[in-house]
C-alpha cells in the first residue's frame, strides 16, 4: 500500500465512529461569548489536539524567500490535524457556531487560509478538478463528499444518506489537498474551494454546478448547525433495529448509503436485506395475495440449515392433502380387492 493510500486509509478509518451525541454537546452554543475562541482554548487543554494544532501553525505561519509558507508542509499538517484529533476537538475550531464577526473570522482562519487556501489568482474549478484527480488522495475524498454531501429535498435532514457525522467527515478530508475548501466570507457558512468559473467556456454550466455544490450545499450547511449547536442529534444517531411482521421474528436494519429512491417508495419494504422469511412476507404485501407462511424459515434455520435444508422444515400441516368427503383411492382399492376375492369363492363353492 502506497503512502498516499494509507493516509486516505486512516483518514476514514480515525473518525468513522468518532462524533457521537455526548461530543455534539461538548460544543454545544452558549448564548454570550466566542464559541470559536472556547473551542480554540478546549484544543490546548488536550494533548492530541495541541500537539498537532501546534504542529499544522508552525509550517502554515513560517514564510519562505519567495513564498508565503511551505504550502505542501502545511497542507501534510493539517490533514495530520483532522485525521488524529478528535472530532469533539478539532470540528469544535471549524464548525463551531456563531453570533458575531469576531468569532466567524476566527472560524474562517481555523485552517490558517493563507498559505492553505488562497493564491494570487484563482484557477477555473474544472481545471482545479482535474489536477485534484491526478492525486490520490484528493479524488478519494472528493468523491467521498460527493457522495456523503448529496443534497436531497425530500429529506429531513436534508442529505441524501441522513447522516451529517458522514457528511463534515468528508468534507474536513479535503481540508489540506490541492481542493481544500473554506468559509468564503464572514457572514455565512457557505464554503468553497479557491477557484471560480472563469474562461469555462462551453463548460460554464458544468463548472457553476460543481462550485455550487460546495457554496449552496444545503446538507454540508445543515451539518455544520446542526454541529456548532447541538441540534438534531438523532441524525448522528445509529439506526434502531426494527420488528418485521413475518410470521418468524426477524431483524431487518435500515441499509446504509442506499439511496432514496422514485417519490413514494420511501414505504416500499426494502426486501433485498430481509430474511427469507421476511422477503416471503414483503412479496404477500406488494403483491396482496396470501401465502403459506410454513413456507418460511426462520433467520436462524436459514442460517444453520441453508436452502438445501428447506425441506425438512415445512410442516405435515402444509404437506396433507386437503380434506375429501369421499373413499380414499387406499380404501376403494381395498374394497375391490376383496369383492374379487368373494367373487372368487363363491364361484369356487357353486
Amino acid at each position: 500500500m502506497t503512502a498516499e493510500r494509507a493516509e486516505s486509509s486512516n483518514h476514514r478509518r480515525t473518525h468513522k465512529t468518532a462524533v457521537s451525541p455526548g461530543e455534539i454537546s461538548a460544543v454545544e452554543h452558549i448564548p454570550k461569548g466566542n464559541n470559536c475562541l472556547d473551542a480554540a482554548k478546549a484544543c490546548n487543554l488536550d494533548d492530541t489536539c495541541k500537539k498537532y494544532r501546534s504542529a499544522y501553525i508552525t509550517p502554515c505561519t513560517t514564510s519562505m524567500s519567495n513564498e508565503v509558507c511551505n504550502r505542501r508542509k502545511c497542507h501534510k499538517a493539517l490533514r495530520q490535524f483532522f485525521d488524529k484529533v478528535p472530532a469533539k476537538h478539532s470540528y469544535g475550531m471549524l464548525f463551531c457556531s456563531c453570533r458575531d464577526i469576531a468569532c466567524t473570522e476566527r472560524r474562517r482562519q481555523t485552517i490558517v487560509p493563507v498559505c492553505s487556501y488562497e493564491e494570487r489568482e484563482k484557477p477555473n474549478c474544472l481545471s482545479l478538478q482535474d489536477s485534484c484527480k491526478t492525486n490520490y488522495i484528493c479524488r478519494s475524498r472528493l468523491a467521498d463528499f460527493f457522495t456523503n454531501c448529496q443534497p436531497e429535498s425530500r429529506s429531513v435532514s436534508s442529505c441524501l444518506k441522513e447522516n451529517y457525522a458522514d457528511c463534515l467527515l468528508a468534507y474536513s478530508g479535503l481540508i489540506g489537498t490541492v481542493m481544500t475548501p473554506n468559509y468564503i466570507d464572514s457572514s455565512s457558512l457557505s464554503v468553497a474551494p479557491w477557484c471560480d468559473c472563469s474562461n469555462s467556456g462551453n463548460d460554464l454550466e458544468e463548472c457553476l454546478k460543481f462550485l455550487n455544490f460546495f457554496k449552496d450545499n444545503t446538507c454540508l450547511k445543515n451539518a455544520i448547525q446542526a454541529f456548532g449547536n447541538g441540534s438534531d442529534v438523532t441524525v448522528w444517531q445509529p439506526a434502531l433495529p426494527v420488528q418485521t411482521t413475518a410470521a418468524t421474528t426477524t431483524t431487518a436494519f435500515r441499509v446504509k448509503n442506499q439511496p432514496l429512491g422514485p417519490a413514494g417508495s420511501e414505504n416500499e419494504i426494502p426486501t433485498h436485506v430481509l430474511p427469507p422469511c421476511a422477503n416471503l412476507q414483503a412479496q404477500k404485501l406488494k403483491s396482496n395475495v396470501s401465502g403459506n407462511t410454513h413456507l418460511c424459515l426462520s433467520d436462524h434455520d436459514y442460517k444453520k440449515d441453508g436452502l438445501a435444508g428447506a425441506s425438512s422444515h415445512i410442516t405435515t400441516k402444509s404437506m396433507a392433502a386437503p380434506p375429501s368427503c369421499g373413499l380414499s383411492p387406499r380404501l376403494v382399492l381395498v374394497v375391490t380387492a376383496l369383492s374379487t376375492l368373494l367373487s372368487l369363492c363363491l364361484a369356487e363353492t357353486l
